[in-house]
């Protein structure tokens, strides 16, 4: 048997890869965080599959149906939003099914930050603005940053910078970032970005957070900090460029 950890994408249950897919309609065990994955998903696991909510479930619980599965021979679709190999919590899982013996498999998904930024409609990588991206959280109510990953030493680059996790602090935030960003840097919060009820703000750094805070918006929400935004005067890309060698 095989454990197959999932991106299911950011929301949008058609935001999921092929292979994803298929290794959900064959596992007959699918494990889901409820609160995270959309319930869509779960039309392509198999009659009779056995479907476990781990939203409400710790660590231990959720190694125990893993291993309960192995031991079984049955196949597990484990579900993780967005993309797994961004703040997912699927390492401290790896490492105990390494320690089991358990063999399993990692399938990419759309990460939210991705989703984000098409429904912004833009790049965040562009020539001559910003050609680095910066995924980061913070550390209120979860594990410590570590040492050198403050948000200041990641702002001072002023790159194009995602905060995950993050929006219920967009106060303080904000005025972390002013110094080097600039109080006029444009902003954005995509909230349930690719799902329905998505909601997008647009606005700076000096009033995002009125923004958010009159949106009623508390969690499920990436922001994006950086001129990226509202760039519009800056050089075509290399890529493309007639004087290139090809």
């Amino acid at each position: 048997m095989t454990v197959y950890f999932i991106g299911a994408g950011p929301g949008a249950a058609d935001l999921i890869t092929i292979r994803g897919r298929d290794r959900i309609a064959a596992s007959p065990v699918c494990l889901y965080a409820g609160s995270l994955v959309p319930a869509e998903l779960l039309v392509h696991c198999p009659p009779g599959a056995r479907l476990v909510d781990t939203a409400n479930l710790d660590l231990d619980q959720i190694l125990a149906e893993l291993t309960a599965a192995h031991a079984a021979g049955l196949d597990v679709a484990r579900l993780h939003s967005g993309d797994p190999s961004i703040l997912s919590a699927m390492a401290e899982q790896l490492r105990r099914l390494d320690a089991a013996g358990v063999p399993y498999e990692i399938v990419p998904g759309v990460p939210a930050f991705a989703a984000a930024a098409a429904a912004l409609g833009r790049e965040l990588t562009v020539p001559g603005v910003a050609q680095s991206v910066v995924l980061t959280r913070t550390a209120a109510r979860a594990t410590p940053m570590p040492p050198g990953e403050e948000l200041s030493a990641l702002a001072s680059s002023r790159a194009t910078l995602v905060l995950h996790l993050a929006v219920q602090r967009i106060e303080v935030l904000a005025a972390e970032l002013v110094p080097w960003y600039g109080a006029d840097c444009p902003v954005a919060v995509v909230a349930r970005a690719s799902r329905p009820d998505e909601v997008i703000l647009r606005g700076t750094l000096a009033g995002i957070a009125d923004q958010v805070r009159a949106a009623g918006i508390r969690r499920t929400a990436v922001i994006v900090v950086g001129r990226v935004l509202t760039a519009e005067e800056f050089p075509d890309s290399h890529l493309y460029s007639a004087t290139r060698k090809r």
